[in-house]
């Protein structure tokens, strides 16, 4: 078998642990029947010990793969090939438990929908925003209510692009939680959630000529960035270049970028002449989350 996860960009600014949207680069793990237990791993991660051992995905397939199937036990080999880079913003993380959860179901031929896969992704997984557009694709506005993930999903068209700065350091996801302060001004809050209301109408819309006023945030965005100024450059030049927004992806430190097709080559050229160490994607958006197949 064979099960397939996008990478993901959360918050898009203003919409924070809210709003996010799937990207095509992919990690793929392919199942199969072994005698015993092996794992081998290609791509984002395979020089780590620790990544390769896939320490998380394997307890989490193997706790509701035995659930699943009755009790039985039966061991396989697993084969990732990792294309999303790790702890950089980009809902690594996300991918490895929502693959985890589809793969058991699939090895125990249990059917599954990916309602179901998003609300079990919820114990792993707190904040919706990276999970929702891992399992559905798409442009997504997702809450809680009730221990549940209520979520609404938008088809993102082909002429769009993604382009990912991705720097040759990462952002901890605790230490940029911890630079936000404990409470807010009032204005504060209104200006960040009026901006990720209208982000929200615009992408429903595909209203996409108004999102650099859209993405604007005072929640979180520049105090994470000031971890490292020079995402403020990334952005700048983004902007300038004819991106259509520019945003940090989830905490970094990745810089996303939304563009047109037409644009998408000379904005990515010249991030990748302005910022020689790092590396620059050009990517397709994704509408189809998670896939698996026997």
């Amino acid at each position: 078998m064979l099960i397939s996860v996008p990478a993901t960009s959360a918050n898009l600014g203003p919409g924070f642990d809210t709003l996010g949207l799937s990207i095509n680069l992919r990690n793929e793990i392919v199942i199969k029947p072994s005698r015993f237990l092996s794992i081998s791993t290609k791509g984002e991660g395979s020089s780590n010990p620790r990544i390769k051992r896939n320490t998380m995905f394997l307890n989490i397939f193997n706790e509701y793969y035995k659930k699943l199937s009755g009790g039985k036990y039966n061991t396989f080999r697993f084969e990732f090939t990792n294309k999303i880079p790790i702890s950089r913003g980009l809902g690594s993380s996300s991918a490895v438990i929502v693959a985890a959860l589809t793969a058991s179901h699939v090895a125990a031929g249990v059917k599954y929908n990916k309602r179901k896969i998003l609300n079990l992704a919820l114990k792993y997984e707190p904040h919706p925003d990276n999970i929702t557009p891992a399992v559905m694709g798409g442009f997504n506005v997702a809450c809680l209510y009730d221990g549940r993930v209520y979520s609404k999903k938008h088809r993102l068209p082909s002429y769009l692009k993604a382009v990912l700065v991705v720097p040759n350091k990462t952002i901890s996801t605790n230490k940029s939680r911890n630079v936000l302060p404990k409470s807010y001004h009032k204005d504060e809050a209104v200006f960040s959630l009026s901006h990720a209301a209208y982000m929200t109408a615009l992408f429903m819309s595909e209203s996409w000529d108004q999102l650099k006023i859209a993405a604007q945030d005072r929640l979180h965005q520049d105090r994470r960035m000031e971890m490292m100024p020079e995402l403020f450059r990334v952005q700048k030049l983004a902007l300038e270049n004819g991106a259509l927004m520019s945003t940090l992806s989830g905490s970094g430190s990745t810089f996303f970028t939304l563009c047109y097709e037409d644009d998408a080559k000379r904005i990515a050229q010249s991030l990748q002449n302005a910022f020689a160490d790092f590396r620059v994607f050009t990517c397709d958006l994704d509408n189809y989350g998670v896939l698996s197949r026997l």
